[in-house]
Order: C-alpha cells, then sequence, then structure tokens
C-alpha cells in the first residue's frame, strides 16, 4: 500500500495542537554529545544517546520527567510552555504505549476489521496490517515502530530526550543509565510517568507459553489460527471483535459475571451481545488455571478454567490487569514504599512527597490516555504554584468496540451509596430515529440526575458515536450545569444527542412532578 510517509503520527499531532512554535524564558541546559534525533535513525540515536556525558558534567533541570508517554509527553509541553527547562526518559518508545502498541493500532485494526466483515473482498488482513502499520510508523521490514514523530516535537519547544534506563539516586537526583555509561541530572521536580505493562496472571504452565499482550496483538503481522482472550475488560472486548471479524475463532474469558465490569452494567450487556453475534465464545464467571502448551486440537493450547470446562486457542492474549514498574525507579528515598501492587494511593492526587510527582497510569484513579495527559499538565501546574486540584467527577471512559460504549460519572446504584438521592432515566437507541435510520440492532443511552441539585451526575451509552455524543454530559458535570438548562438546549435531529435531549426533558418533567408528589417518582 503505498502511502506519503508522515513526518508525524494521529496521536503526536493531537498532542502537538496547542503547542507553541517557539516559547520564550529559560530553555534547557545544553547536553554535550547528544546529536540532534532528527540527524539520524531511532537505533543511531540509542547509541549515542549518553556518549560523552561524563567527566563530572551534570544538568540541571525544572522538571526530570520519567516516561515519555501521555502524561510524560503532556507534562513536559506544558512545562516548556510555562518557561521550565525539562529533560525527558524513555528507555523504549518516545509517546508511550498509547501510539505504538496501544489505542491508535487497535482502533486502526477496528475500523479495519469492520470494514471486512462489511465487504471481505474489499479490505484484507494484509491491508489492513499495512495501514496500521503506516498509522504507527513502522516500516515493512522493522520489527517496532519509529518513535521520531514524538521525539521531534519535544526537542523543538527545548526539552531534552534521553533514552535509557531511569533511577532516582537521591531527592532531587535522577541517574540514566545507556550501553554502560551513566549520566546524573539534577531535577528540582521529579516527575514518574512511568505507565504499565500487562499483567501476568498466576496461571500454572503459563510461563512455558509465549503469550500475546496488547503489544503482540496489535503489531501482528499474521492472523493466528485462533485466539484465547483472558480478561474481559475493554481492551480484550476490543482486540477480540477485531479478530472475530477477520475470521479468526475467539473465545473471551472473563472471572466476573460481565463483560467490562467497571463500567456501566448496560453498556456491558450490550457488548457482550455484539461479541456474541460477532462470534465470540463469551465465558463468565470463570479464571484460568493451568495451561497446556500445544495441547489441543491442531497444536492450539488448551486452558483449564475455574468452571471446569476448557478453552482453547493458538494465541493466548493476556488482558487480565495492569501492572506498574516503579519497584526498581528509587523511590525509597523519597519515603515511598514500593514493595508491592499498592504502593500509594493511587487515588489520583499525583503530589506524592515534596519534589516528587506521579502522574498516569500508577497514579490512578483509573487507566485513560486522556486521563494520563490531563495529570500531566495538571501536576505541572501544581508544582508551579497554580492554585489547582485534579478532578476526576467528569473523568469519561470510552470502549472503542461496535458499538462504541462510554460512561461518566456514576451509576444509579453508586450514586446511591455515596447518598445521593438519583433517578435514572433510559432510552432504547435501535428505536430511536437515530438508531432506526442506521439500521441499529441494540444500543441505549442513560442518564443518572440528583434530585436535590437538579445536574447530572452520571451518564451512559452505547451506539456508534457513544464515544463522541458522552462529552456532552461530560461538560455538564463538569460545570454542573442543571437539567433545566440542558432540556432548554436544541439538540441536532436525528443524533444521539438529540435522545439526550429527550432524556433531560423527561428527568425535568420527573422532578417537576417529584416536588408536587415526593412519592411520584422512585429512584431508577
Amino acid at each position: 500500500m503505498a502511502r506519503a510517509r508522515r513526518r508525524g503520527g494521529p496521536a503526536a499531532d493531537d498532542r502537538r495542537r496547542g503547542q507553541p512554535e517557539c516559547l520564550g524564558g529559560r530553555r534547557s541546559a545544553p547536553v554535550r554529545g547528544l546529536a540532534p534525533a532528527s540527524r539520524g535513525r531511532r537505533e543511531f540515536r540509542r547509541r549515542i544517546a549518553l556518549r560523552g556525558l561524563g567527566g563530572g558534567h551534570v544538568d540541571q533541570f525544572d522538571f526530570v520527567i520519567i516516561g515519555a508517554g501521555a502524561a510524560g509527553e503532556a507534562a513536559a509541553f506544558e512545562a516548556r510552555h510555562r518557561g521550565a527547562s525539562v529533560a525527558i526518559i524513555d528507555r523504549r518508545w518516545v509517546g508511550g504505549s498509547c501510539p505504538h502498541i496501544g489505542c491508535i493500532p487497535s482502533k486502526s485494526l477496528l475500523a479495519s476489521a469492520g470494514r471486512h466483515a462489511s465487504n471481505p473482498a474489499t479490505w484484507s488482513w494484509r491491508q489492513a496490517s499495512e495501514r496500521r502499520d503506516w498509522m504507527i510508523n513502522r516500516k515493512p521490514d522493522a520489527a517496532e515502530p519509529d518513535d521520531m514523530a514524538h521525539v521531534e516535537p519535544l526537542e523543538k519547544v527545548g526539552a531534552v530526550v534521553y533514552h535509557g534506563e531511569a533511577e532516582v539516586a537521591d531527592r532531587g537526583v535522577v541517574e540514566v543509565r545507556h550501553d554502560g555509561a551513566i549520566h546524573r541530572v539534577l531535577a528540582r521536580n521529579v516527575v514518574v510517568a512511568v505507565g504499565s505493562h500487562s499483567k501476568v496472571p498466576p496461571v500454572r504452565g503459563l510461563e512455558a507459553i509465549e503469550v500475546w499482550t496488547n503489544r503482540e496483538a496489535t503489531l501482528a503481522r499474521e492472523l493466528p489460527k485462533s485466539l484465547l482472550v483472558l480478561g474481559g475488560g475493554p481492551t480484550g472486548c476490543e482486540l477480540a471483535q477485531a479478530y472475530v471479524r477477520f475470521g479468526v475463532p475467539t473465545t473471551i474469558v472473563q472471572s466476573g459475571d460481565r463483560l467490562m465490569p467497571t463500567d456501566h452494567p448496560r453498556n456491558s450487556a450490550v457488548v457482550a451481545d455484539a461479541l456474541r453475534e460477532d462470534g465470540v465464545d463469551v465465558r463468565l464467571k470463570a479464571r484460568a488455571v493451568a495451561a497446556h502448551g500445544g495441547a489441543g486440537h491442531d497444536g492450539a493450547h488448551v486452558v483449564d478454567l475455574s468452571d471446569g470446562s476448557t478453552a482453547e486457542g493458538h494465541a493466548i492474549l493476556l488482558a487480565v490487569g495492569r501492572s506498574f514498574p516503579i519497584d526498581d525507579l528509587g523511590l525509597e528515598c523519597y519515603g515511598v514504599d514500593t514493595s508491592g501492587e499498592t504502593a500509594f494511593p493511587r487515588d489520583g492526587r499525583l503530589r506524592v512527597a515534596d519534589g516528587l510527582w506521579v502522574i498516569g497510569d500508577p497514579a490512578g484513579p483509573e487507566l485513560h490516555t486522556h486521563q494520563a495527559h490531563y495529570q500531566g499538565e495538571v501536576a505541572v501546574r501544581m508544582a508551579l504554584g497554580d492554585s489547582i486540584r485534579p478532578d476526576y467527577r467528569a473523568l469519561p471512559r470510552a470502549s472503542y468496540t461496535d458499538p462504541e460504549a462510554a460512561f461518566v460519572g456514576v451509576s444509579l446504584e453508586q450514586a446511591q451509596e455515596a447518598g445521593i438521592d438519583a433517578i435514572e432515566l433510559t432510552a432504547d437507541f435501535a428505536s430511536s430515529a437515530r438508531g432506526y435510520g442506521i439500521m441499529a440492532k441494540r444500543g441505549h443511552v442513560t442518564i443518572i440526575v440528583d434530585r436535590a441539585s437538579r445536574t447530572l451526575v452520571g451518564a451512559a451509552m452505547a451506539c456508534p458515536d457513544a464515544s463522541a455524543a458522552i462529552h456532552e454530559c461530560v461538560l455538564a458535570i463538569k460545570a454542573r450545569v442543571t437539567i433545566d438548562v440542558l432540556a432548554d438546549t436544541i439538540h441536532a435531529f436525528p443524533s444521539t444527542s438529540r435522545i439526550l435531549n429527550g432524556l433531560f426533558a423527561d428527568a425535568r418533567r420527573a422532578l417537576h412532578a417529584s416536588s408536587l408528589d415526593p412519592g411520584s417518582v422512585r429512584g431508577g
């Protein structure tokens, strides 16, 4: 597939948007021996990254950021925008997992899978693989993507980019190791943005099998004969649908009683129905207990499940959760215990100790690229004295299955557990004007409203454009917009937003009725 080579990728384009071409203020200290990244290929940059940096030379920065994914990039750009000096360190890809082995390639494969499912003759796996490679800047003869689209914008604004292993040697002191060389940098603020990696479940025999993580699943150039997905969260569901639509027999195993357990229950039900219709064998209330490599039909791996059944797959994808690589960073010098999975509260506070910030996946409260980006900017603003605190009330979740699923705020049950007197209203998407127009088979739009404040506290939807339509509710929750204002806002017809408009009007009528007769409307 011949296409012009872009200098940037889609994720890089989004993250650069709004960043100035040049910035005033104090620039980062020059680094001796570090050749401009734009002059050579990535492997060349790796070889020279720390050449000539010994001899007692020490660089000082306002921010030293460990990890150059979504959170680290956002922090670096925000700091440079404010005139602060920045060094950012990553041992693998600048840009992190999302644009290389996560969000971007998985969404590319999902789009291709949908196109293939509707007309297999017009879009093959080979074409899907080539399009995916173009999206992530991976050359046909390369095993991994190139990260230049993320290095160059950082260097352009004056950040210093290191490739290497980082460790906190003391408070405000970070050592960078590369090819046996060690370089020490000083930092007023150390920002930990190391992301996460796939968790390996304690399954007997699994260690003898070459399993897949999201990396292998999103970079694969050949289709497996069959796929077994362990874990029914968004990653597992998205990749299961992508592969089954390309004709790969796929099984998904989830230990809980529903897929996507942190999502709204109605979203879980819609996605499960969609996957089953596509041909995915969905196994609930079961977990893997033992694995037998190549012991199944045609050499497939066999996994024994806790319910007494077995499942097979020529490839086994691990999607049971994430682990956070923080235990070897040397954070003990800040008084941080990194001995367990809950080394520090994953409550999204960001500031862990004086001069130490943790952002992105290890910070919590959830795992989203957009949350990581937000935290990177907020942490820098807090460090520079802005009167701001992170606010997660309106944190959107979106899964890009077909149909998409989106959720913000709380469910009715969560609202009631929090002591909120709430009501819930739901509309069937398939029977709406928008649903009829696109011949939808399933879907819903749901809102949760606080009676006392007459404001939205939650919303969920499963429909083709859910990831976009949810943002009216995101803004409404963030700004505490009343149902009265939302109901009086004109929404285009026929659209998913128009369905919301109808629910807002119904909620206003329900709240009015309950004010006249408190027993006339019940929660839910």
